[in-house]
């Protein structure tokens, strides 16, 4: 029989090596979870370097080739794989690291692509950067980098902890408008993922259950005749007037939708002289709903209109779909355990210079303005229902998806706002990006621990899908629009 001390000595060599922890430096009563805390902690330097040389690059969806190649190199020194160029994205890759049998496999999702037209300097006032047209007014410049730190560290467990189990990040550009993660799914590139983490930034910090709206969106080009505007408008014929014809017919179209559906457009082009009749004029247009069938029923209807408005107005109209994403589908089985690891991590209190920066952001935000403690705050756990789109969605009605939202803004910013790109470029930022990954870490420590998490997740999943479910893009087959940003 070994002896007591032995024994005590034998079972604390057992927890330490479980997690690459020495003898000498492991503290007293630190739970596996503190210590993916502590090694996500040690590198945070590190990590908000990287964030902050992506929010410099301001990179628009499809054309993230220096951003993807950051996180690309950042996860290939810690031994992972990568694939690049995948479903045909040259900015979208997945990063793979496998350990012993290789099952389960746990997935994190990466963003990074920034908004157009929202460049902002890290200040407390409006202040364009003259020289960039785009700004990270959505904090991808977080999402991506937060994503393979949870990434590296649940890899390092697998490694230390001689465990079982795949973890893969997926770096998905362009899902600002571009759909990126459609095309990944479409692919079937998460065949064989078990669970799918995710963040996104925020001004709060939650892991409630939340939707988000499915969108279809697109461009419906017009072609006329150009002549003299003044000399010989009869040989003319307008694409303009084919714009503003079908632009009338949809709004009197929203008497008659369903009150919760959201249509909004913009003229990208309409001609370019008042004495020239316009031969090409051009209309964006976004179709929301949180049905995937509305939404597509809605853009029959947008369809005809602007068939009947190239009719009426003797033009022809092409139509481009650019992008289409699902509703997101909460996963309650998941999201209870993501909230129960975020209350564990806890929010975070402003240094006196985050402060003074935070008060005066706070003082340009006007009613929407909530109070500064609210970082160092859990939101209350509730289902949520979102208003905005995300390509996520589409992950979510084919693999068990789960997700929080952290306050890397001043609390009450909106999102694709200049206040957002502004914080998102300090220390604010970086905070709100740690508690991220610490989060996604620990959820995805328990779920390597615990495979019954993954059943209920799935037999979940399958209850909301219906009997009945297959899954049809809302893109339908289209390549990935790699110039929609163009």
């Amino acid at each position: 029989m070994m002896k007591p001390f032995l024994l005590v000595l034998f079972c604390i060599g057992i927890f330490l090596n479980s997690f690459g922890q020495s003898g000498k430096n492991a503290p007293k009563n630190t739970s596996k979870k503190d210590i993916f805390i502590e090694k996500i902690d040690k590198n945070s330097t590190k990590y908000g370097e990287i964030a902050n040389r992506i929010w410099e690059y301001a990179e628009v969806g499809y054309k993230e080739v220096k951003s993807s190649e950051e996180l690309k190199q950042l996860l290939k020194s810690e031994g992972f794989s990568i694939e690049e160029g995948v479903a045909g994205i040259p900015t979208a890759f997945i990063a793979t690291y496998k350990s012993g049998t290789g099952v389960p496999t746990v997935a994190v999702l990466g963003e990074y692509d920034a908004l157009p037209g929202i460049s902002q300097e890290a200040v407390t006032e409006r202040k364009s950067i003259p020289e960039k047209e785009a700004g990270h007014a959505c904090g991808h410049h977080l999402f991506g980098v937060a994503s393979a730190a949870a990434s590296i560290a649940l890899k390092q467990w697998l490694v230390e902890s001689n465990a079982n189990g795949t973890i893969k990040f997926y770096g998905t550009p362009a899902e600002e408008g571009g759909s990126g993660k459609v095309y990944m799914v479409r692919e079937g590139l998460f065949k064989g993922v078990d669970i799918v983490l995710h963040w996104h930034p925020g001004s709060s910090n939650s892991a409630s259950p939340s939707t988000s709206l499915a969108n279809r969106n697109g461009k419906f080009r017009f072609y006329g005749t150009s002549a003299h505007a003044s000399a010989s408008p009869e040989r003319g014929r307008s694409a303009l007037d084919g714009v503003e014809s079908m632009n009338i017919m949809v709004n009197m179209m929203r008497e008659h939708t369903k009150e919760d559906s959201r249509i909004h457009y913009i003229i990208t082009r309409g001609g370019e002289a008042p004495n020239v009749v316009p031969d090409f004029a051009e209309v964006y247009y976004y179709v929301r709903h949180k049905s995937n069938d509305e939404v597509r029923d809605m853009w029959k209807r947008l369809e005809n209109a602007a068939k009947g408005a190239a009719l009426g107005t003797d033009t022809e109209v092409k139509i481009e779909i650019l992008g289409g994403v699902y509703s997101t589908l909460p996963n309650e089985t998941l999201s209870k355990v993501m909230y129960e690891n975020l209350k564990k991590v806890g929010g975070y209190t402003y240094t006196e210079e985050e402060k003074k920066f935070a008060e005066k952001i706070y003082n340009t935000l006007g009613k929407s303005a909530q109070p500064l403690e609210n970082t160092n705050k859990i939101q209350t756990y509730e289902s949520r229902e979102g208003k905005g789109s995300t390509d996520v969605g589409d992950i979510s009605w084919n693999v068990p998806t789960v997700g929080l939202n952290t306050a890397t803004w001043v609390p009450g910013t909106a999102a694709h706002s200049w206040q957002a790109v502004a914080a998102g470029g300090t220390s604010i930022g970086t905070k709100g990006l740690l508690i991220a990954a610490k989060t996604i870490a620990l959820t995805g420590y328990d779920i390597f621990i615990n495979p019954q998490l993954i059943q209920d997740a799935w037999k979940e999943l399958r209850s909301k899908q219906g009997e009945n479910f297959r899954y049809e893009p809302l893109l339908g087959d289209r390549k990935p629009a790699l110039d929609y940003r163009d």
